[in-house]
């Protein structure tokens, strides 16, 4: 008994030892920042890297066809207003990013939240499935009669509501804001680079300085082959720095006149799981938790079993898309005191976040679309928003 409570006694010491310096640790207030800046690097490959056309998407993308392409996103909020006349900003890139000295950050009169819609809304049905396997497991896939729907409505619970969009910096919660892609009608290109260091400067925020040492990610590359069991094997090569891998399928049977019918969509997340934030960039953190509630395929995994019961379902045609979540480069100014107590008053933060993407296309007739070729500088041709064009402006989230 008495060693009993030697051993409690002990314990309990141990942790109050232990307590004192978490309670010593303690930091001072953080105020800030002035200004937080955001920078989204892709690469596109195979039938993503085709664009789907519009104004922003043609000054972001390179390359095309289905060959390489890359798009860079920037966006600055400040917490002022601007020192002398209208909002002014421009960010210095290194040479190999090949945009000229610099690219202007325009301010937008408004802005278009990002949001998850159909390709195209379809007459009859949504069939949903998820999961990799050879065969869709009991309960899939979960059908929505939209006839069940009031006109106009979004299906309630399709899209997910738990992984939320990021893009830092916005219209909504700056006092002064800017992007690019704006109207200067430059474009990422397929051979541009971000390696080296980028400046920041304008009339409503500190300048901002800051190198970087992650490029765009390597480009993805797959192949979706029919199993003697109806079902769908896709394979992809490990492309580095990639954090978690993401596949979405959609399909559908098209009417005479160029409609949808019935849609068919399938995730490789274990479950139902679409769109939100899935569909944009993710830290490598929230990839990480992603990736243990099985969400996201781990960075070591390179195939996935499209169940048979999807291709069952009869679509006329299926669109695939991989996404490859990459690193994240994070900056801050002033450096954080070394001193605990210490005020930490930033002036401003910057994060850079990447990705790969890849698509593959399986409709009759359209084999010789992803061969199509488009130069460099030139701009990707809008097409109308029915039929089949408005279904790739759908998948890719473009709007012209």
């Amino acid at each position: 008994m008495a060693n009993r409570r030697r051993s409690i006694f002990l314990g309990a010491s141990v942790a109050a030892l232990i307590a004192i310096p978490v309670i010593a640790q303690q930091r001072g207030p953080t105020t800030g920042p002035v200004a937080r800046y955001d920078m989204r690097a892709g690469t596109l490959s195979g039938f993503a890297a085709m664009g789907g056309g519009g104004s922003a998407l043609s000054m972001a993308f390179g390359g095309g066809g289905n060959k390489l392409a890359k798009e860079l996103y920037l966006r600055l909020g400040s917490s002022d207003l601007p020192a002398k006349g209208g909002p002014k900003a421009d960010h210095f890139m290194p040479a190999g990013a090949k945009l000229g000295k610099s690219v202007a950050l325009m301010t937008p009169k408004e802005e278009r939240g990002g949001t998850d819609e159909l390709p195209q809304k379809p007459k009859g049905r949504i069939l949903v499935f998820w999961g990799c396997g050879e065969h869709a497991p009991k309960g899939q896939p979960v059908v929505i009669d939209l006839a069940r729907i009031a006109a106009g409505q979004m299906p309630p619970g399709l899209w997910t509501s738990t992984i939320i969009r990021d893009w830092g910096p916005t219209l909504q919660n700056s006092k002064t804001f800017a992007r690019w892609p704006s109207e200067d009608r430059k474009f990422v290109k397929s051979d541009s680079s971000l390696i080296g260091a980028h400046r920041v400067a304008g009339n409503y925020s500190p300048e901002i300085t800051f190198s970087l040492a992650k490029d765009f990610m390597a480009p993805l590359q797959s192949t979706a082959t029919e199993q003697a069991s109806g079902s769908s094997l896709v394979r992809w090569n490990a492309v580095p720095d990639a954090t978690g891998y993401l596949a979405f399928q959609f399909g559908g049977k098209m009417t005479p006149n160029g409609e949808m019918g019935d849609m068919v969509m399938w995730t490789s997340s274990a479950s139902r799981q679409f769109g939100g934030g899935l569909s944009d960039w993710l830290s490598p953190a929230q990839v990480a938790g992603l990736v243990r509630d099985r969400t996201v395929l781990a960075p070591a995994v390179t195939q996935c079993t499209i169940p048979a019961e999807v291709r069952a379902a009869g679509p006329d045609f299926r669109m695939g898309m991989l996404t490859a979540f990459g690193p994240e480069e994070n900056f801050a100014y002033p450096a954080r005191p070394a001193d605990p107590k210490a005020a930490w008053n930033l002036q401003w933060t910057a994060r850079v976040r990447h990705r790969s993407m890849t698509g593959w296309m399986d409709m009759p007739g359209m084999s010789q679309m992803g061969q199509q070729q488009q130069g460099p500088g030139e701009q990707p041709k809008c097409k109308k928003k029915g039929g089949f064009g408005g279904i790739v402006k759908g998948v890719l989230g473009k709007d012209c």
